[in-house]
């Protein structure tokens, strides 16, 4: 397991000092430095951590799903009593209530990489899809594969191609949430000069918002 050298105790409580979201990382940064309220956490210490003031945990597409999936039980209880979790990527083993298996997609063209509005939810507002469809021209960044197998309760945001294979969805579990968005983390958009930069503080917000309570 990766050791880490962050310094003292007193260094260790001001760095997470008021800090409401934490960014999930290994031997990285989220790329979230400096924004309020908002602190990196390696995913190694993350069972030791106190989750008690803190509302949402951002989860990239990189990390450890092993780990993860070992301390399942401490990911499940931080979102029955209120926490939102934000996971990003394609899942192999599920880890969290109601995750299920990321299948890729067998596309053929542009068209089956087209991001499709389906639902509307705040993490969103006001982001075009045609950005989130392409990135520098190019389209595939946000996403190139599907969650098949949802909570019933699941509110689909986004599909690919014709068929709208889900893409990214919210469902509840307990008092908390799960937004799961099976590509790029969400936050690597936060310097983009499009409407998609919209999504990383809307996405804060949204955490941020009803600490305590799940509301769609």
């Amino acid at each position: 397991m990766p050791t880490d050298t962050w310094g003292s105790t007193t260094t260790q409580a001001a760095r997470y000092s008021g800090a409401s979201v934490l960014a999930l990382t290994m031997g990285d940064d989220s790329g979230l430095a400096g924004t309020p309220r908002v602190a990196d956490l390696d995913l190694y210490r993350l069972p030791g951590f106190d989750l008690s003031r803190v509302c949402g945990l951002l989860l990239g597409a990189h990390l450890d799903q092993i780990f993860l999936r070992r301390h399942q039980g401490l990911l499940d209880e931080f979102i029955s009593r209120g926490g939102r979790l934000a996971i990003c990527g394609q899942v192999v083993l599920p880890f969290a209530a109601g995750l299920t298996p990321f299948v890729p997609l067998a596309y053929r063209n542009v068209d089956d990489l087209t991001v499709r509005r389906v639902g509307e939810h705040p993490v969103w507002h006001g982001v075009d899809p045609h950005d989130l469809t392409f990135r520098r021209g190019v389209a595939g960044f946000y996403g190139r594969g599907y969650y098949p197998a949802l909570p019933p309760d699941a509110l689909v945001v986004h599909g690919l191609g014709p068929n709208a294979y889900p893409l990214d969805a919210i469902y509840p579990h307990g008092a908390g949430e799960v937004l799961l968005h099976g590509g790029n983390d969400i936050w690597g958009y936060a310097g983009d000069t499009t409407s998609a930069a919209r999504m990383t503080p809307q996405l804060l917000d949204w955490i941020m918002a009803e600490h305590g309570g799940a509301k769609r």
